[in-house]
Parts: structure tokens; C-alpha cells; sequence
């Protein structure tokens, strides 16, 4: 038992009551606009923005791998953008997953859903265009968020 819920349904539209974070996972070099991205900028436009805002002014911030900004949406609503992937595609140094900027991202995160008083609720992060595998990333959610208490909800989309 990971302690982590498993529902069917899109991550951007989570139906538990209290202040909710959306996570997901983006890229090191600024790209937005493929896989879980498109639902979150269908719904709103924030998160975008602060990404792109974010990496343009990534000489006088904290963007690099393992970070994590987060933006609120709604009154009870925040997305976590957090960078754990280097790049977009698969090359010599493999995929585009990296699991150490993962587990360091979902440690921060944890910290911003304590204050939050917060839910947790994401696809399964790192595992679609960025290649990774759920089997190594669902031990960091569970070591990272659930053991703290943080309740977590994985959403695989489809009917």
C-alpha cells in the first residue's frame, strides 16, 4: 500500500474540498507546450506565464533542476511547476527524466503543501514525454509527501 490514491479524471480538476496543488514536472530550457502543460494552460494562464517568466530571468532566480515555483490559480487552487527534466528529448545521456531534480522537487514540494495545509494532486510526473518510469518515481511521492502526512492523488487520464 503506497498510500497514495489512484482515480481516473484529469489532474487539473481535482474534487476534494481544501487548498489543492497540482503538480507537475517541466523542462530545464524554457519549452512549454507539450503533454500536461496544454491541460494546465487550457485552464488557466498563469502557470505558463511564471514558467516563462521565470526561466527568462533564471540569471537572478533559483531556476535549475530540482526547483520548484509555485502559482496560484484559484482561492484554494496553486500549480507547482517543478524542474526535473533536462531538455526535451531522448538522446546519448538518455531520456529527458532526471530522478535526483525529481525527489529534490517533491521535498520542496512538501514543504510548500505543509504551510498549504494542502492536497496534493498530479499525473504521473516524469513519466510521459520526460521517459521516466513510475516504478522509481512513485517511492520519492510516497517518501517525500505521503510520509509526511501530505495526502497525494495520481490521476491517469482517459475514461
Amino acid at each position: 500500500m503506497s498510500g497514495i490514491t489512484y482515480v481516473r479524471g484529469d489532474a487539473t480538476a481535482p474534487s476534494v474540498k481544501g487548498v489543492k496543488v497540482i503538480a507537475h514536472v517541466c523542462n530545464d530550457i524554457g519549452g512549454w507546450g507539450k503533454g500536461f502543460v496544454l491541460a494546465v494552460s487550457r485552464r488557466w494562464p498563469e502557470p505558463e506565464a511564471a514558467y516563462r517568466a521565470w526561466h527568462r530571468d533564471r540569471a537572478s532566480n533559483d531556476f535549475a533542476l530540482g526547483a520548484v515555483q509555485l502559482v496560484q490559480v484559484e482561492r484554494y487552487v496553486w500549480v507547482a511547476n517543478m524542474i526535473g527534466q533536462r531538455g526535451v528529448r531522448t538522446g546519448s545521456k538518455g531520456v529527458p527524466v532526471r530522478y535526483e531534480a525529481i525527489d529534490t522537487a517533491l521535498a520542496r514540494l512538501a514543504d510548500h503543501a505543509a504551510g498549504l495545509g494542502a492536497s496534493v494532486h498530479m499525473p504521473r510526473i516524469g513519466c510521459g514525454l520526460a521517459g521516466g518510469k513510475w516504478s522509481r518515481v512513485e517511492p520519492m511521492v510516497t517518501g517525500r509527501l505521503v510520509r509526511r502526512g501530505i495526502p497525494v492523488t495520481v490521476y491517469d487520464h482517459g475514461d
